[in-house]
């Protein structure tokens, strides 16, 4: 398979194109976890019962079609291979928790891979629609429909005090968990993250790496999410989380102002010693790669690099992870041989860019 084909296959559609504020928000994401009413929830049910929910979802959903967004196809975890499931993974389709825990589990997906519904990972249903860009209260529209179209089918758990019922405290409630992945390498070289940081947790929201709950923040991504989900309503929620962005967004724009005006030689220094790594390197491990990826991208925002489309960083960020790589050399490859590999992608996709700005 051609690299061109590889990338047009491997990065879903809705990465493709851009949203408000792209520059810095690279994605937006709102979930809701839901159970079934009258079937024990997955953290406690036997194998028997997560095989009658699993079947019991099947029935209702396979093949029914979301109008707004196109019908679904269902994938069950247990007939994907490792490598499959560590591919879905990495574009975020699935937690790691159905990928490496689910074996009653599946996933429903649409064809631009901007929704997807997991089944019987810690909840019966989970319902997550990614969007590019800032665009939190669009992505809550389309989720909300989506839960409806569910709910018309199922009968929920659900209490009147506590409301929606889940196999996690934290989740009680609006069971809804909004996020938004953000790249900000000019706070980090500024080191102002670290005071932001703390703050925003202040917020009842929390900053994680780009896989969620005790990833590492690759590449100065970070996510953002709330933390609570009783006692707001969902639009209060997502309005919390949309102005604590907003400022990020705004100290982030200072940052790169302030880096240009008191440093620019050290910053386009850094920035054409990271682009230079990427198209040269022979061996590269994923830390190094994100942390070049990511100054290429600044540079690229800042105008210091040309003929560079934005969107490589979510490209080969996600590219040159284990799973993809994998896939796109089709043979497992021990970790010394995926620096390698990672390597040559990288100096294929620069070339690539390069044929394109011609």
């Amino acid at each position: 398979m051609s690299l061109q084909k590889f990338i047009n296959q491997a990065v879903s559609n809705w990465m493709q194109g851009e949203g408000p504020d792209s520059e810095i928000v690279l994605s937006s994401r709102i979930r809701l976890a839901r159970n079934l009413k009258d079937f024990a929830f997955p953290v406690i049910s036997s194998v028997d019962q997560a095989q009658k929910a699993l079947t019991f979802i099947k029935d209702k959903l396979e093949g029914e079609d979301y109008g707004k967004i196109g019908p679904f196809e269902w994938v069950n975890m247990n007939e994907l291979k490792p490598v499959e499931k560590r591919v879905l993974v990495e574009k975020h389709l699935i937690s790691p928790n159905l990928a490496e825990d689910a074996e009653y589990g599946a996933v429903l997906i649409n064809a631009n891979e901007s929704v997807s519904i997991m089944v019987n990972e810690e909840d019966h249903i989970r319902i997550q629609c990614l969007f590019p860009g800032f665009q939190l209260n669009e992505a809550l529209t389309l989720a909300n429909g989506i839960d409806d179209w569910i709910e018309e089918k199922f009968d929920y758990a659900f209490d009147e005090k506590r409301g929606y019922l889940t196999s996690c405290p934290t989740n009680v409630g609006t069971g809804l968990r909004a996020s938004v992945m953000v790249h900000l390498p000019a706070l980090m070289l500024t080191q102002r993250m670290n005071r932001i940081a703390p703050a925003i947790n202040q917020f009842g929201l929390v900053v994680r790496g780009i896989y969620g709950e005790g990833s590492e923040a690759l590449g100065n991504v970070f996510q953002i999410s709330n933390q609570m989900t009783l006692g707001k309503s969902e639009e209060d929620i997502v309005e919390d989380l949309r102005g604590v962005v907003m400022q990020l967004i705004q100290q982030e724009k200072l940052a790169r102002k302030d880096l240009l005006k008191m440093s620019k030689i050290q910053l386009e220094d850094r920035i054409f010693r990271s682009y230079g790594v990427l198209e040269h390197s022979r061996i590269i491990q994923s830390k190094e790669a994100a942390k070049c990826l990511s100054d290429v991208r600044l540079g690229i925002d800042l105008g210091l690099i040309k003929g560079v489309s934005r969107s490589i960083l979510n490209e080969l960020m996600i590219l040159t992870q284990p799973g993809f790589l994998q896939q796109y050399f089709k043979e497992v490859l021990t970790p010394d041989e995926r620096d390698i590999k990672r390597a040559t992608l990288i100096r294929e996709r620069l070339k690539l860019e390069e044929c394109h700005g011609d």
